[in-house]
């Protein structure tokens, strides 16, 4: 049996490639938009790929499903327990129930009807026939179990929360009952995604490791007290979630970037058209020189996260980059979370704005000052091992929809996270806003701990 893991680093997400070289054919499963990953490694391999798999209408990212099938005309299975839900699948495809069954020469995937963090939620157990035909190798257990957590059941709103809870309660006691200890899980997500609290840094665990360690498979727990348990640990829930809810029902299209190169003449005036600047460079460069209302990016890993938060999803978005390979690897990055409307670059960056003599805005970075009101933008987690008296804690991602809790706009106030990445992005969120005093403390936390 092949089987093979893709991962996204800042969504955290993990796709898989499961079948059989000697078939010639293998499935995807839960695959990512950028779909050349699947086709290189199919190629590499010298399989095709005959089947894609979906466990359940994704929200954190935009599903490479639609996309996939289209290019390769694989047959795609997604969950028939999505009818008269609040998502339904719009496009082609075949629907899968539990005990369905797709065989890749000795390697058998059987559906598995895993509803809590979704209605539709399918798992998949697959089984290599050579070993045994009875006992299932792995499972391939999407949102519904993570390593060390489950799957969030609030997706649909607090009027659906509750009775997915108890579904998911019944899923993990009903599905989970009758699989062996030695049953390989292989999540769709790990540490650092949003979809569930408390996620492993581990990619893979097994049943019996989870039913001895995961807090949520404990036999213990009653209904009401799991019921408790799951909605009471629930991360933030990121805005963009609905958006890419409502994209991978409609079928998330295939996406190629084109991106434009832009003098700063021409930079402008689309900019006075509506459109949003987003600078790509690292804080320290943005702190000395930067379009006034462009948005600071978190760059690396981080980038897909921040963005699907910050981003607008409304407006194109204009780019400061180095050249156009870092625009167009930024446009792939972005249509990751369903913002598609990258559509140029400033050619020459910001040397080329400002030797054009167009306006230009500076960062200050500021000591702390224990009288100035200061934001603490990092996540709970962070914010709960330590943090400097009096803070408030903002986390990054709702700063723009919690601006009436900050100070007046012509007063001081000091934004802290780790070591200033993040806190930088939060100065250019203030600054767009209109706030006219905004301290970044230098090294963040990080920097105060070692001066302490």
């Amino acid at each position: 049996m092949l089987l093979e893991r893709f991962e996204v680093e800042g969504l955290a997400h993990y796709s898989y490639a499961v079948g059989c070289p000697q078939a010639g054919a293998i499935a995807i499963v839960d695959p990512e938009r950028n779909i050349e990953r699947y086709l290189e490694f199919a190629e590499r391999e010298g399989v095709r790929i005959a089947h894609v798999l979906e466990t359940h209408i994704h929200a954190d990212y935009a599903s490479g499903a639609r996309a996939l099938v289209e290019r390769t005309g694989a047959e795609l299975h997604v969950s028939a327990y999505d009818v008269g839900e609040t998502y339904e699948v719009g496009f082609a495809h075949r629907d899968m129930a539990e005990g369905d069954v797709i065989e890749i020469g000795p390697v058998r995937i059987v559906a598995l009807h895993t509803p809590g963090h979704t209605p539709e939620h399918l798992s998949f157990l697959v089984y290599d026939t050579v070993l045994s035909r009875e006992i299932p190798q792995l499972m391939l257990s999407g949102d519904f179990l993570f390593v060390g957590s489950l799957g969030r059941p609030d997706l649909l709103g607090a009027d659906q929360k509750l009775m997915l809870a108890k579904r998911l309660y019944s899923s993990v006691r009903d599905k989970l009952a009758d699989l062996p200890d030695s049953l390989e899980i292989y999540p769709a997500h790990g540490a650092g995604s949003l979809c569930g609290a408390g996620l492993s840094g581990r990619p893979t665990s097994t049943l019996g490791f989870e039913r001895a360690t995961n807090p949520y498979l404990d036999p213990e727990l009653d209904e009401q007290a799991f019921v408790d348990r799951i909605l009471g640990n629930v991360p933030p829930f990121p805005p963009y979630y609905l958006r890419m809810k409502q994209l991978n029902s409609d079928g998330a299209e295939a996406f190629e970037p084109r991106v434009e190169a832009l003098s700063p003449a021409a930079f402008e005036a689309r900019m006075k058209d509506g459109h949003e600047v987003v600078d790509l460079r690292d804080r320290n460069p943005y702190a000395g020189a930067h379009i006034p209302g462009s948005i600071a990016s978190d760059p690396g890993a981080s980038l897909v996260v921040w963005a699907s938060w910050l981003v607008p999803a409304d407006k194109p978005l204009l780019l400061i980059a180095r050249d156009a390979e870092e625009a167009i690897d930024a446009a792939r990055v972005f249509a990751r979370v369903g913002l598609d409307r990258t559509v140029a670059f400033l050619e020459g960056g910001m040397r080329a704005w400002q030797e054009a003599g167009l306006p230009v805005a500076q960062m200050r970075w500021f000591q702390f000052d224990p009288a100035v009101p200061a934001i603490d933008v990092r996540s709970a987690s962070e914010f709960e091992e330590g943090h400097v008296e009096g803070a408030r804690h903002i986390f990054l991602g709702e700063l723009p929809d919690r601006l009436d809790e900050l100070p007046p706009r012509h007063q001081p106030v000091a934004l802290i996270c780790r070591t200033g990445d993040r806190s930088t992005v939060a100065a250019s969120v203030l600054e767009r806003a209109g706030f006219t005093d905004v301290q970044n403390i230098a090294g963040g936390m990080t920097a105060l701990k070692k001066n302490s």
